[in-house]
């Protein structure tokens, strides 16, 4: 009798091991706790990508701090010394290396994030884990060149002796707003590079058309007001790059262009977790 309570008991104890995998319900069925849970999962994802990233390199980190630098110096000599291009009365080097910084943030998000999947094809077929997680973690390793970048910028801004405001406050949500960005188009490439390899062929000639078709190398003003520059903001990136300016240089604060990207990343983050929770079941099968 006492064997059998025994083995009852050691059967009961098994079952509370068990862990079910439903398949899940709802429109975008996101499930934050589950996400939470794996949240050193998405740590070591993000610290793998870091490790990789520098791994071997000859400058090392260096590179975050060199590409905005030269790109500002390229940008510099071409469009403010001989095209002249107007910068709202702000040394030209500032006014575009405010810009290259949210925006560099964002290439780097959206070009890590768009081939997360197929990357990590290896973990996709062998363990479960919200997938998710792999996309968000390419994410965050771009803050890390992002920081290291902004050093370059304070440097900048002391040569020039811009100080700033209480409006630099405002840069943690534009860079989350700059991340969302990121994550929203991530998460519709990376679920179509699964089924279409060609999407990454297509990534960096749609980050360098995107990047002209945002204030990087020329003022917001360039573009008329009213339903042009309404037009114009469904770029995210135009009231991202438009705040950013504002917060740390300071001058005309951003206009209903701002509003209207926010509403625009919305609806790419909403409509890419929907085609990603969609087509996640497949993935495995895929890639």
């Amino acid at each position: 009798m006492a064997e059998l309570k025994q083995n009852n008991a050691k059967t009961e104890a098994a079952e509370e091991l068990v862990v079910y995998l439903k398949p899940a319900k709802g429109w975008l069925s996101i499930d934050f706790k589950e996400l939470w849970h794996y949240r050193e999962l998405i740590y070591f994802l993000t610290w793998r990508d870091i490790k990789v990233r520098y791994k071997q390199a000859v400058l090392g980190v260096a590179w975050a701090l060199l590409q905005p630098l030269m790109t500002m110096v390229i940008f510099t000599i071409i469009f403010g010394n001989l095209l002249h291009t107007p910068s709202q009365g702000i040394p030209y080097p500032l006014f575009s290396l405010t810009a290259l910084l949210p925006w560099q943030l964002f290439a780097s998000a959206l070009q890590r994030s768009s081939v997360s999947l197929v990357g990590n094809a290896n973990l996709l077929t062998k363990i479960y884990f919200p997938r998710l997680a792999i996309p968000l973690a390419s994410i965050f390793a771009a803050l890390v060149d992002f920081a290291i970048s902004f050093v370059v910028l304070i440097g900048v801004m002391i040569y020039y002796q811009y100080w700033p405001t209480w409006n630099v406050l405002w840069l943690p949500p534009l860079v989350l707003l700059a991340l969302m960005t990121a994550l929203a188009v991530g998460l519709w490439l990376s679920a179509l590079n699964v089924q279409y390899r060609d999407v990454q062929q297509l990534v960096p000639f749609l980050v360098q058309v995107w990047m002209y078709a945002s204030p990087i190398v020329y003022p917001i003003d360039t573009i008329p007001a009213g339903i042009w520059r309404w037009l114009y903001g469904l770029n995210p990136m135009v009231g991202v790059i438009q705040g950013f300016r504002w917060a740390l240089l300071g001058g005309a604060p951003p206009d209903l262009t701002l509003v209207i990207s926010i509403a625009m990343v919305l609806i790419l983050l909403v409509s890419g977790l929907y085609y990603f929770r969609r087509m996640e079941k497949t993935f495995a099968d895929i890639v």
